[in-house]
Order: C-alpha cells, then sequence, then structure tokens
C-alpha cells in the first residue's frame, strides 16, 4: 500500500524516532578508507551527519558488521545478517531501535537537510522513503516495527536489493517534486563512494 505524502510542513505529532548511521560497508572503491571519518570543511562526514540528525531524532546509534571500527561514540549494533548488505543492516537497525520508528542513513551522505528530515518524521507509515528521478533512496529512510518481519523474511530469501518497496506494509513516498523544495541543489543523495566522490564534495562546499 502506498501512502502519498502530504505538501507543506509536518503535523509536530510524530512518534518518537531514533536513526542509525549504518558503517559496515567496505569502502573498497576508496582503498579500505573508513567513510565516515573522512574530513570535510573541517569536519568529518559523520561529524556533519551527526550535527543534523541530532535535531530531529533521539537517540541515534551505529550498525555495522562485526569487523568494523567504531566511528563515532555511539552505542554500536552488530549486524545480524553478515554480508547482506544494506537490508541486512536496515532490518538490523529496526529490531535494535528503542523507538517504534528509526531514521536510517548511510554514513557516506555528507549533505544530508534537516528540514527534508523532519518532513518525513512527521509523515505517518510505516515507510516514508524519497523517491528521486532514479528510484528509491532506501539508505535516508524511516522505517517502523511493522518492516521487521517483511524484511526478515526477504533476507532469509536471499533477496538484497534495497531499493525494492516492501510488500505489506504502508508505504510514504516523497515524491521528485516535493524533495525539489528541501533540496534544491540536488546534494541531498550525494555519497562518497570513491576518491572522484570525495574531491567534488569538497569542491561543492568550497562554492559554498
Amino acid at each position: 500500500m502506498i501512502v502519498r505524502t502530504p505538501d507543506g510542513a509536518e503535523d509536530g505529532a510524530a512518534a518518537p524516532l531514533a536513526a542509525a548511521i549504518l558503517t559496515g560497508g567496505r569502502a573498497t572503491r576508496l582503498g579500505g578508507a573508513r567513510k565516515a571519518t573522512l574530513a570535510l570543511d573541517g569536519a568529518s562526514i559523520i561529524e556533519r551527519q551527526l550535527a543534523v540528525l541530532a535535531r530531529v531524532a533521539a537517540p541515534i546509534f551505529l550498525v555495522t558488521s562485526a569487523q568494523s571500527p567504531r566511528d563515532a561514540d555511539l552505542r554500536v549494533v552488530r549486524d545480524e545478517f553478515l554480508n547482506h548488505g544494506a537490508p541486512g543492516g536496515i532490518y538490523t537497525a529496526i529490531v535494535a531501535s528503542p523507538h517504534e520508528r528509526t531514521l536510517v542513513v548511510a554514513c557516506d551522505m555528507p549533505f544530508l537537510s534537516e528540514a527534508l528530515l523532519a518532513y518525513m518524521a512527521g509523515i505517518d507509515a510505516d515507510v516514508v522513503i524519497p523517491r528521486t528521478a532514479r528510484g528509491y533512496e532506501p539508505l535516508c529512510a524511516i522505517y517502523g516495527r511493522a518492516c521487521a518481519a517483511p524484511m526478515r523474511a526477504r533476507l532469509t530469501r536471499g533477496e538484497l536489493e534495497a531499493s525494492r518497496r516492501l510488500e505489506g506494509v504502508r508505504v510514504a513516498e516523497v515524491s521528485p517534486v516535493t524533495l525539489a523544495a528541501y533540496d534544491p541543489d540536488g546534494l541531498l543523495f550525494v555519497n562518497v563512494n570513491t576518491p572522484h566522490d570525495y574531491e567534488r564534495a569538497k569542491e561543492v562546499l568550497e562554492e559554498r
């Protein structure tokens, strides 16, 4: 079921929201560098994220693989489905969260928007997920506890496509039109996966 999102500001009556930062990737295209700790304009990516997330969610915790180092002084939750990529991290975030709803973000997104995340937090649905021209953005989305069972079933079947919409839950899509109002420069979903991405992110900040 798809719930159409309302336009305008959030209603202020949203349930408490936790936030999980997924940090378990191997960053092979960055030579194994810890993406979350890369510096941009004097602050690491994860420090930039925490400055935004702390204003829309609490608590904030990390989801990582058993081999991953701690990237911030936060509670660390070990991935329940090792080597299952982003879907495994999303599932772990949902079941480890102290709240019914959890905002899940990847650790390599330096341009999170407080205004957009606050807007998403005010939408009543089991999944609140941005949809760009490229498709869904599952690593900057809100998941309710109702998503745990269908997500686990998908993982046990070996279905690891994070951008595939979950069935049997209420999904609210944040449309490209709505996203444009909060992200006019198209930066929110930029991630740092390669040396080129890193250099481009630094250039963007220098141009501001």
